[in-house]
């Protein structure tokens, strides 16, 4: 064993401080060394892919990917170089296929036949498929689209139906659309803005999720940060007190409390207990390093309060709120390296 690992980051960026490091980055390096273990930090550039490549394959035990996809001008080039080091016995932490699998808004729609996540949860990839299914799903009151890219609540919207008669709605009927970015609202016709939308379908990685909107949000969407298989903290994140303010974005307003896991015993034990189920329905793919899931109350047939899974992200999460837990993200590296943990 080399006992070495190499954290990937990219150029620019505005996740980047006055080093020109994520913030997070450092600390697992310094973490690492401590422990005796070598850690280097690797600018990745296409146009360095060969030289990087060899360097990482003869010198480290794994990588970690610390790259925004937003500073990535070909995502899955950066994620072909990735496969092609595990192919050769550089482990990733995680791997390119976690990442995919946990990361990607369809991951809601794989799940959508366990307690996590509602029915009427959709993933539209084509666009005749997003235009036929999406008008009959108005009917059932309020919805949000997410697309699978962008970042801070970009092309995350709110969608009402203004004019309903009870028929599935037709091209010029009217939707209330307010965007998570920033809480901004427009009206628009049904057929205009399924037309603005198929930006988001189109291209790599493109896909639509239309799940329910769930009035609850107003209380505060709840964020359980997972270092590997264990929750190390929770985030309860309450949208700005505007009637259609709903997104959970600090850019957007909202507020923060950062909490212990201890006092969300029934998030924790919801997401503990599905965890078999999780990994099953995504791939059977390994748990990523760090990850994320964000669930909003709602409330049962029965009147009773539940939660259900809105989102997770698995591509790059941050922690610099608590740059402390370097520490213990140095020891789990270890410990799936050294196969204690």
């Amino acid at each position: 064993m080399k006992k070495k690992v190499i954290f990937f980051e990219a150029e620019g960026g505005s996740d980047k401080g006055p080093d020109g490091y994520r913030a997070d980055t450092m600390p697992m390096v310094e973490s690492l060394r401590k422990r005796g273990w070598d850690a280097e930090v690797i600018f990745y550039a296409p146009q360095n892919r060969e030289k990087i490549y060899k360097h990482v394959v003869k010198s480290a035990d794994a990588y970690v990917p610390r790259v925004n996809p937003g500073n990535l001008e070909d995502e899955g080039e950066f994620f072909d170089f990735l496969r092609q080091l595990t192919r050769n016995g550089v482990r990733g932490l995680p791997a390119p296929e976690t990442m995919q699998g946990y990361g990607a808004k369809d991951a809601l729609v794989k799940l959508r036949d366990t307690d996590l996540v509602p029915d009427d949860v959709y993933a539209y990839y084509e666009i005749d498929k997003f235009k036929k299914n999406f008008p009959k799903q108005l009917l059932r009151g309020e919805r949000v689209l997410k697309q699978n890219r962008g970042s801070t609540g970009e092309g995350i919207w709110r969608v009402e139906l203004l004019n309903g008669d009870g028929s599935v709605p037709r091209g010029k009927a009217m939707l209330k659309c307010t965007e998570a970015v920033d809480n901004h609202v427009e009206e628009r016709r049904l057929d205009e803005f399924m037309t603005f939308c198929e930006q988001y379908i189109v291209g790599d990685n493109g896909m639509l999720i239309d799940m329910p909107f769930l009035p609850r949000i107003k209380e505060g969407e709840v964020r359980v940060f997972m270092l590997y298989d264990k929750p190390f903290s929770v985030v309860h994140k309450k949208p700005a007190e505007d009637a259609d303010a709903f997104s959970a974005t600090l850019f957007s307003g909202a507020k923060y409390r950062y909490d212990a896991p201890e006092d969300w015993p029934d998030v924790v034990e919801l997401l503990d207990g599905s965890m078999k189920k999780i990994v099953k329905k995504l791939g059977k793919h390994p748990l990523p390093l760090i990850w994320t899931a964000d669930f909003i109350l709602d409330t049962d047939k029965k009147g009773r309060d539940i939660y259900v899974l809105g989102e997770m992200n698995a591509s790059c999460v941050g922690f610099t709120s608590n740059l402390g837990l370097s520490e213990d993200v140095a020891d789990v590296i270890i410990g799936l390296l050294t196969g204690k943990e």
